[in-house]
């Protein structure tokens, strides 16, 4: 029987600490272990984080129907514009060249936005190999890149971003998004049929990722947790998400039985660092990424997990921490904008509390309660974990992820004669 192939294509890809490479790689396993698909995933060497998370790996390794295929590219650091363009290009270019000669019967290529223009390999590869293939957008670029200010709105690599997307998606066979607003993008900005976008969410893995009890937790007694109200961070401090909010409701909060964690790297982390000292906030500690294997001791030694995000950027990219927080089962603290589907989701679950950006007097009041009725809290961290069960499950999403890749090779014709050992399981959003 011929199964039907598909090929993820990356920068990032487990053991790598980025967010987007743990998600390609459990869903390179599902997609083989469930749905009957044969999977390649084309990435890099790790190279996100600091240079102790570095490893050196085979450039191919194999894992059943899983075959992960690493090409060589310079590691460079990724805060700096000239270093993320060296990466990008030498492995644009690797891509470029395999995907050209690459098998194209049978298989459905899905890229993400890492790099952001892959997908413009996809695009030429369809003129002269007519390959079929998907976009998947975690970060919107050139949108994020003028919204930090790397580059200039209205100006010359603006444009020719927006020429290069306008290309990736008028050929692409399906268009997946994380969230509504990002929907929205899509349709204002470029040619692109409403009908092929695809809505599925991120996901963590429920197995992996589990509630305990905070006093339980070695994070917890290690660093003086389990007795006060207890905040945790824990991820990319990247300059998207929103910090000064909660900061200053810290200070607020400064002689009250209520402590702040910041766990993780990222661009905003010197800064939030330089504030818990500026504002003398004894009751914050900022500390790096926890090692994997203990990442659910880490993630649990708390009482309530913040999920934020910065003004004008749902839509541009949509915080990945929030699926993590859920799987923990912890009451979610989530500050954004007010029309945001962060608090949609908050607010539906009943799941945790919402705070506006820059209301830090609201958002410490929030704290307070939930300080007082520590009950109440363990209740919305109860809906949190019936929320992640029901929507955001590795399981879950992985089998829309397998109806629309299966609609795209059919879509095509790729999936000809292609026998399913698995049915595609539950539904997509559009």
């Amino acid at each position: 029987m011929t199964k039907p192939r598909v090929v993820l294509v990356n920068q990032y890809c487990y053991p790598d600490v980025a967010s987007t490479g743990h998600l390609i790689h459990t869903l390179a396993h599902e997609l083989a272990n469930d749905h009957g698909f044969e999977v390649e995933v084309i990435t890099t060497q790790p190279s996100y984080g600091d240079k102790d998370t570095w490893v050196d790996l085979p450039g191919v390794v194999r894992e059943g129907d899983v075959t992960f295929r690493r090409v060589w590219v310079p590691r460079v650091s990724k805060n700096k514009l000239a270093g993320r363009a060296i990466k990008d290009l030498t492995f644009l270019v690797q891509l470029q060249l395999r995907a050209l000669l690459g098998k194209q019967r049978g298989t459905v290529y899905v890229y993400t936005t890492a790099p952001p223009y892959g997908a413009f390999v996809g695009a030429v590869c369809r003129l002269l190999r007519r390959q079929t293939y998907c976009t998947l957008l975690y970060d919107s670029y050139p949108h994020l890149g003028v919204w930090v200010g790397t580059f200039k709105k209205g100006g010359v690599i603006e444009r020719v971003w927006h020429w290069v997307n306008r290309r990736m998606y008028k050929g692409a066979a399906r268009a997946i998004v994380l969230c509504k607003a990002a929907s929205t993008l899509l349709t204002d900005n470029y040619p692109i049929d409403p009908s092929i976008i695809r809505q599925i969410p991120n996901w963590a893995d429920g197995d992996k990722l589990f509630p305990v009890a905070k006093r339980d937790t070695d994070f917890a007694k290690k660093h003086d947790l389990v007795e006060p109200f207890t905040l945790l961070y824990s991820g990319n401090m990247g300059l998207y998400y929103e910090f000064e909010t909660v900061l200053e409701a810290a200070e607020m909060l400064k002689d009250e039985p209520f402590r702040l964690v910041l766990v993780g790297g990222g661009g905003k982390k010197p800064w939030c660092e330089e504030q818990v000292k500026a504002r003398g906030l004894t009751n914050t500690v900022v500390l790096p990424y926890q090692p994997f294997e203990t990442l659910n001791d880490s993630l649990n030694a708390c009482d309530a997990s913040l999920v934020t995000i910065s003004e004008g950027i749902e839509g541009i990219s949509f915080p990945s921490k929030l699926y993590t927080s859920l799987a923990v089962g912890k009451a979610i603290v989530a500050v954004s904008e007010d029309r945001s589907e962060l608090r949609d989701i908050v607010a539906d679950g009943h799941c945790g509390v919402w705070s506006a950006l820059g209301d830090a007097e609201g958002l410490a009041d929030h704290l307070r309660t939930m300080m007082n009725d520590r009950a109440e809290s363990e209740r919305m961290g109860d809906a949190a974990r019936v929320l992640f069960e029901k929507r955001y499950t590795r399981q879950v999403c992985a089998a829309q992820y397998a109806t629309v890749i299966r609609e795209a090779g059919e879509k095509t014709g790729v999936y000809k004669g292609v026998e399913f050992s698995a049915p595609a399981r539950g539904e997509t959003a559009s």
